[in-house]
C-alpha cells in the first residue's frame, strides 16, 4: 500500500451579502476512505461535482481536509515534493508560456538536484524522447505545440523527479478524440517502464475501465462503491453505478 485516506471530509462554507453571512455548507468530500496499492492504478470516476478533484487536491496537500487524514507509506514516499506528481486536465494552463521547453523540464531536475550543467540538457532530451517528442524542440516555447504535444511535455516534466505516485486529473479529456487514446497508451507504457502508481481521475468510464486495476465511484462527495475494476464493471452493486454504466452504453 502506498497511501490510505481515512474519513476524509471537506466542507466549504457558503457566504452571501456584504457581511458574508453564512448561509450553508457544501460537502465537497464526505467521509471518504480508501487505499492505493503500489504499482497499481486506482481509478476514481463520477459526474462533475462528485468531489473527485477536491479529493485529489487534498491528497496533494493543495488544500487541507476539514477532517480525516491522508497517510502515506513513508518507506515509499520519502520526499513528498519529489515522489508525488500531478498531471492536470488542461495542458494549455499547465505550462508557463514564457519558458522554453528546456527550462520547463529542467526546473524539477534542478530543484531535486538530479542533474546540472550540460547534464540538464541531456536529461531533458531523454525525457522528451520517452514521451514521443524529439530533442530538437527544447529551445521552443509552449505556444508552438498542439494540445497533445503540450500534454506530452507535461508528462515529461512530471517524470523528471522520478516520482513513485502520479495523480492524473482528467489528463486526456481536453484533447482531441483522435489523440486521446495514444496519450492513454503512453501513460500505460510509462507505468510499466518506471513501476509507477497512478490515481486516475475521469468521468469517462471507458478510460477508467481500460486503465485501472481498481475503481472508486463517487457521487455528491461520497464514496458510493469501490472494488476491482472487473467487479465494478461486470457486477456493480450500487444503483448509481449501474446507472452510470447504462448511460455510458447509450
Amino acid at each position: 500500500m502506498i497511501l490510505e485516506t481515512k474519513d476524509i471530509e471537506k466542507y466549504f462554507v457558503i457566504e452571501r451579502g456584504a457581511f458574508k453571512k453564512e448561509t450553508g455548507i457544501v460537502r465537497a468530500v464526505d467521509g471518504v476512505s480508501f487505499s492505493v496499492d503500489e504499482f497499481k492504478t486506482t481509478g476514481i470516476v463520477g459526474e462533475s461535482g462528485s468531489g473527485k478533484t477536491t479529493l485529489a487536491k487534498i491528497i496533494l496537500k493543495l488544500i487541507p481536509p476539514t477532517s480525516g487524514e491522508v497517510i502515506f507509506n513513508r518507506e515509499i514516499i520519502k520526499d513528498f515534493t519529489k515522489d508525488v506528481q500531478i498531471i492536470f486536465q488542461n495542458p494549455y494552463n499547465s505550462l508557463n508560456p514564457k519558458m522554453r521547453i528546456l527550462d520547463l523540464i529542467s526546473e524539477p531536475l534542478l530543484v531535486h538536484r538530479m542533474a546540472r550543467g550540460a547534464g540538464l540538457k541531456d536529461k531533458a532530451a531523454e525525457l522528451l524522447q520517452m514521451v514521443g517528442l524529439e530533442a530538437n524542440v527544447l529551445s521552443r516555447y509552449p505556444i508552438e505545440f498542439s494540445g497533445g504535444q503540450r500534454q506530452r511535455i507535461c508528462i515529461a516534466r512530471a517524470l523528471a523527479s522520478e516520482p513513485k505516485l502520479i495523480i492524473l486529473d482528467e489528463p486526456i479529456s481536453s484533447l482531441d478524440l483522435t489523440i486521446q487514446w495514444s496519450i492513454l497508451e503512453l501513460f500505460l507504457k510509462l507505468k510499466e517502464k518506471f513501476k509507477l502508481t497512478y490515481i486516475f481521475i475521469s468521468h469517462n468510464l471507458a478510460v477508467i475501465k481500460h486503465a485501472s486495476d481498481s475503481v472508486i465511484v463517487m457521487k455528491n462527495g461520497r464514496l458510493i462503491e469501490q472494488g476491482a475494476c472487473e467487479s465494478i464493471f461486470n457486477r456493480p452493486k450500487d444503483s448509481y453505478t449501474k446507472r452510470l454504466l447504462e448511460a455510458a452504453k447509450a
